[in-house]
């Protein structure tokens, strides 16, 4: 890993910088990097776009942006020295004579191209074969692209040869915002630096695992880009799978990324496939319904504005996942990721096994099991469940259940807690690759994801309805209830 010393200030180019993505998530990201000291002196960041815009219409459009999105007090001196570093070019990314207009702006002696690629797939081809025609690029040289790498392997692997053209592997950065949550890396710590957990991480004390990821929003005007997608691909295939790798994995030898990525791709590889002769048993699939959601009355999916109500997209999947290694053996993994749910929420629990014998009946018949939960938002945090005395001296042990708070301690919640996308784009800026997916973590990934869409065209069901903010179907308490578990909720 590099030392702070030796990063060097960026040409940052963001393509498709008057997009939805760019507007509410990177410009804003960009200006707490900002006001936090984190950017080197000497960066430039311009934005690409098809659009005839100025610089200065440019910094007007981030401005906005920060009114809009930001959720804090915007420093009128941050921003000052924020909005100097701004420019905009004008090009259409599918006209390779364009792109010599980079030329002009970067400075390869002074400065690493990082080319952050906020478009949608189809574009990926036209600018790297745009960048190679410019000649702007050297080996430092960086991309930086976001989901959806593909919607099955064999468009994932095209998507994957297109950068191979131009970059080398350690010069492509692909995103999932979710590693980049200080809970997530958290995992790190909590699993490899205290040894009461790392050896009672394994079949030998946990009974189970759940993974929830619920959104309240529905598709919000994206159905053209959702109904073609479906929530398996949009979440469990990137967001739900790279948590999983980073709670199954073994201990990598250090925490550079070659070696965490060897360690995620093996727990990928371990997955038991879901065919068409157990999909039943190990899957739900479910498309939201009409409902009421705090407090108000809202549409089912098939009444979203521009619905093709013969759509079996579904809008909410669960699963049980087993992993075939000796770590994991018979601990099932419930995963579950739904649009239009109760609340927002994204969370790990650990449920560990019950105690054999039970000395304190007076209390509880049977001792609750402990539990381990991780909170990714809406709040970001550790809790263990667990049993403790009732105070009093009456002669009699009782016993009550009490959360122990293993969160950031109150001198580091002082300190900020950046989102995802500032962390990642940082670490794009300084050249690490630890917390980005390689092409064999991905393709990975998809393997085992076209064999569950390939069993469900085989099973060729409809998605369960379930009301808009449930919990989703029925069918999906019936999954943990056949194992004789529950969701936490």
């Amino acid at each position: 890993m590099q030392n702070k010393e030796s990063f060097k200030p960026c040409d940052l180019i963001i393509y498709g910088a008057l997009g939805d993505l760019s507007t509410r998530k990177l410009i804003c990201s960009l200006y707490r990097l900002e006001k936090s000291g984190l950017i080197e002196e000497g960066t430039h960041i311009t934005g690409v776009d098809l659009h005839a815009k100025s610089n200065e219409d440019f910094i007007q459009v981030a401005r906005q942006s920060l009114d809009n999105f930001l959720n804090e007090p915007i420093d009128n001196k941050i921003w000052t020295r924020f909005s100097s570093r701004l420019a905009y070019l004008q090009i259409d990314l599918t006209q390779m004579d364009q792109y010599q207009q980079l030329n002009a702006i970067v400075d390869n002696e002074k400065r690493v191209l990082i080319n952050y690629f906020s478009v949608a797939p189809f574009l990926f081809r036209h600018i790297c074969q745009g960048l190679k025609h410019s000649g702007v690029l050297t080996k430092e040289s960086k991309v930086v692209m976001e989901k959806p790498l593909g919607h099955n392997l064999k468009s994932s692997q095209e998507i994957n040869d297109a950068f191979a053209e131009v970059f080398n592997e350690d010069q492509i950065y692909r995103i999932d915002h979710y590693l980049g949550k200080e809970t997530v890396l958290n995992l790190l710590a909590l699993r490899f630096a205290n040894s009461i957990f790392t050896s009672n991480w394994d079949h030998n004390t946990i009974d189970s695992i759940q993974i929830t990821v619920s959104e309240e929003v529905g598709i919000e005007g994206r159905w053209g880009y959702f109904d073609h997608t479906g929530q398996t691909r949009d979440m469990l295939q990137n967001h739900l799978l790279q948590i999983l790798t980073f709670i199954a994995m073994e201990p990598p030898v250090n925490l550079e990324a070659k070696s965490i990525r060897r360690e995620k791709v093996k727990v990928l590889e371990a997955l038991r496939p879901i065919t068409p002769s157990n999909v039943a048993e190990k899957t739900v699939r479910g498309q939201y319904a009409a409902g009421f959601l705090n407090g108000e009355s809202v549409p089912g999916y098939l009444e979203e504005e521009g619905a093709n109500t013969d759509s079996t997209t579904e809008s909410f999947v669960a699963l049980r996942v087993d992993i075939d290694n000796w770590r994991w053996a018979d601990v099932p993994f419930y995963l579950r990721t739904g649009k239009r749910m109760q609340n927002k929420r994204t969370e790990i629990v650990i449920n560990f096994k019950q105690l054999p014998h039970n000395i304190f009946k007076d209390s509880f018949q049977q001792l609750p099991a402990n539990k381990l939960i991780i909170y990714l938002q809406q709040q970001e945090g550790v809790e263990i469940h667990m049993l403790n005395k009732v105070p009093s001296i009456d002669g009699n042990i009782k016993l009550q259940k009490t959360k122990l708070d293993l969160s950031f301690s109150e001198k580091n919640k002082e300190k900020p807690l950046f989102g995802g996308y500032e962390r990642l784009i940082l670490e794009a800026m300084r050249g690490n690759p630890t917390l980005f997916l390689s092409r064999e973590e991905i393709e990975q990934a998809w393997i085992w994801i076209d064999s569950i869409q390939n069993a469900w065209s085989h099973q060729n069901e409809p998605p369960k309805p379930y009301p808009a903010g449930s919990w989703g179907p029925v069918a999906s308490v019936a999954l943990l209830a056949r194992d004789g578990r529950d969701w936490e909720e």
